[in-house]
C-alpha cells in the first residue's frame, strides 16, 4: 500500500507548496477585504478539493482508504465553490465554514495516518498535521467574531504548517517510492 500511495509523492508535495504560497499571501497581505480573502481562499479549497478527489479515484482499486481523499476534496470543492461563488458571505459564516472543513480534514487526515502508521516512518508527522487541523478548527470555532486581520493570521498559520508537513511527507513518499523502483529495476 505504501509504494502504490509513494508514485503520488508529487500530488502531496504540490499541496504544500501551494499552503505555503496561501500563507505567504495571508502574512503579506493580512488587512485583505473579507472578500478577497474568501476569494483566496476558496480557490485554494477548490484546486486542494479536486487534486484529493483525483488522487482518490486513481488509488481506488489499490487502497481501501481511497473514499477519504474523496471525502476530503468533496468538503474542499463544497467549501470553495461557496466561497467563490458567494463571496459576499458573513464573516461568521466564513469562519463558521472554515472550522467544518479543518475539522473533518484533520479528523480524516488521522484517520490515514493511523493506516499507514505500519508501513511509514515518521507517521507522527501526518497525525500532528491531522490534529493541527481540528486543533484550528475548534480555536475558529471559539472565535467566530474574529476581525479579518487576525482571521487572515490564524489561515496563514494552519497554511504555513500545513504546507511544511505535506512536504515533508511527499519528500518521504518519494524516497520510499525510489527505493521501491531501485530495488526492482526500474527508473524513478
Amino acid at each position: 500500500m505504501i509504494h502504490e500511495l509513494s508514485k503520488y509523492w508529487g500530488y502531496i508535495v504540490f499541496r504544500g507548496v501551494i499552503a505555503i504560497i496561501f500563507a505567504i499571501f495571508a502574512f503579506i497581505w493580512p488587512a485583505l477585504t473579507l472578500s478577497v480573502l474568501v476569494i483566496f481562499l476558496g480557490a485554494y479549497f477548490l484546486v486542494d478539493g479536486i487534486f484529493s478527489i483525483v488522487h482518490g479515484f486513481q488509488i481506488m482499486k489499490k487502497d481501501e482508504s481511497w473514499w477519504t481523499f474523496l471525502l476530503i476534496g468533496l468538503m474542499g470543492i463544497i467549501a470553495g465553490g461557496i466561497m467563490l461563488f458567494m463571496p459576499g458571505i458573513t464573516a461568521v459564516f466564513l469562519v463558521t465554514l472554515v472550522a467544518i472543513w479543518a475539522i473533518v480534514t484533520g479528523i480524516l487526515e488521522i484517520f490515514v495516518a493511523i493506516r499507514l502508521r505500519k508501513e511509514l516512518t515518521n507517521e507522527w508527522m501526518l497525525i500532528l498535521a491531522g490534529i493541527l487541523s481540528v486543533a484550528f478548527g475548534v480555536l475558529l470555532f471559539m472565535q467566530p467574531l474574529a476581525g479579518v486581520v487576525v482571521l487572515a493570521w490564524y489561515i496563514g498559520f494552519y497554511a504555513l504548517f500545513l504546507g511544511f508537513f505535506l512536504l515533508s511527507v511527499g519528500f518521504r513518499l518519494r524516497k520510499v517510492h525510489k527505493s521501491y523502483d531501485s530495488h526492482h529495476g526500474k527508473h524513478a
